[in-house]
């Protein structure tokens, strides 16, 4: 297998993926700029990350990864597991959930997933 490839934008990682994987990543995308208008655009081991405070390092970002068949959706722990019954027809990890490229989103499920990760930054920081 040849060496991965390390892109200079999240762009350039999006048009890399395969047709239906790029759509459902640009789809992802769209999302999370929608719920977090304010996020900022960055890379993350290698794929699209966003933080969702300023300056905010991996415990405060979701971030995306194109797959074959599938985007991946990474929350962090302790977030999915409040959406289990939302996410009962997707496989779903500890901090990380796909989503299959022939299948719509479920796209108020991720706007509620973001404000709950956001909300627990938010609550943890006041603490």
């Amino acid at each position: 297998m040849s060496a991965k490839k390390k892109f200079k934008t999240v762009d350039e990682y999006i048009e890399s993926q395969p047709e239906d994987t790029k759509r459902t990543l640009l789809a992802l995308r769209g999302i999370i700029k929608k719920a977090v208008p304010n996020a900022t655009e960055l890379f993350n081991y290698d794929i699209p990350a966003y933080a969702l405070v300023k300056g905010g390092k991996r415990d405060k970002q979701i971030m995306i990864a194109g797959y074959k068949t599938f985007a991946g959706f990474y929350t962090g722990t302790g977030i999915l597991e409040h959406f289990s019954k939302a996410l009962a027809g997707y496989k779903v990890g500890k901090a990380s959930v796909q989503f299959p490229n022939n299948q719509p989103l479920p796209k108020s499920v991720i706007v509620e997933i973001i404000k709950f990760k956001k909300e627990t930054l938010a609550d943890s920081s006041s603490s």
